[in-house]
């Protein structure tokens, strides 16, 4: 199963990342939800071994591109965020004080937590795309506007995958004309 959703999750990077159009010092927002991804059922079965086979992909893959990575914790931390302490100098974000654990926070935060070398956890951040592995509602991590990235690869492991980018706000009217590379 561990060999599955590192594949999964690499499948799942090589279809998204190009569509996400991400730049150095740009942010990924990830919401993982390892009792999903193992088979479970979110919240329950939270897994150190199940999120360890996603890092040790993703992880290694943003930073090569020199993008931050955001892991957001669960619903017992407020879906506070582990980020490295450098993106919250960089930007000027509100560190809060909080160490995720295994049932507060789940093992992508601890995970996170883990490997970053720096960690740090702020409440809020305005990433410009996202992976969401088994429903946990990256949304309100998201910059304004957020456009879904459909990929082929429907999962990871057992959990539903949903990809997102964002775009620059659209203003004017019928006389505005935008710049492609922006969509």
């Amino acid at each position: 199963m561990l060999n599955k959703i590192s594949t999964d999750i690499k499948s799942v990077l090589d279809e998204f990342l190009p569509q996400a159009k991400l730049k150095e010092n740009d942010v990924l927002v990830l919401g993982f939800s390892t009792s999903e991804a193992g088979g479970g059922n979110i919240g329950k079965d939270s897994s150190l071994e199940v999120a360890k086979a996603v890092y040790d992909v993703l992880y290694p893959e943003l930073k090569s591109k020199g993008v931050y990575l955001a892991a957001q914790c669960c619903e017992h931390l407020n879906r506070c965020l582990v980020i490295e302490e450098e993106l919250a100098n960089k930007f000027n974000l509100e560190i809060v004080n909080a160490v995720p654990q295994l049932h507060a926070g789940g093992a992508s935060a601890v995970t996170a937590y883990t490997i970053f070398e720096k960690p740090v956890v702020v409440e809020h951040i305005r990433a410009d795309a996202g992976i969401d592995i088994g429903g946990t509602l990256i949304g309100m991590h998201l910059k304004e506007v957020a456009v879904p990235v459909h990929t082929q690869q429907k999962t990871v492991g057992s959990a539903v995958v949903l990809c997102a980018r964002v775009r620059p706000k659209f203003i004017g009217g019928e006389r505005a004309v935008y710049n492609p590379d922006l969509l």
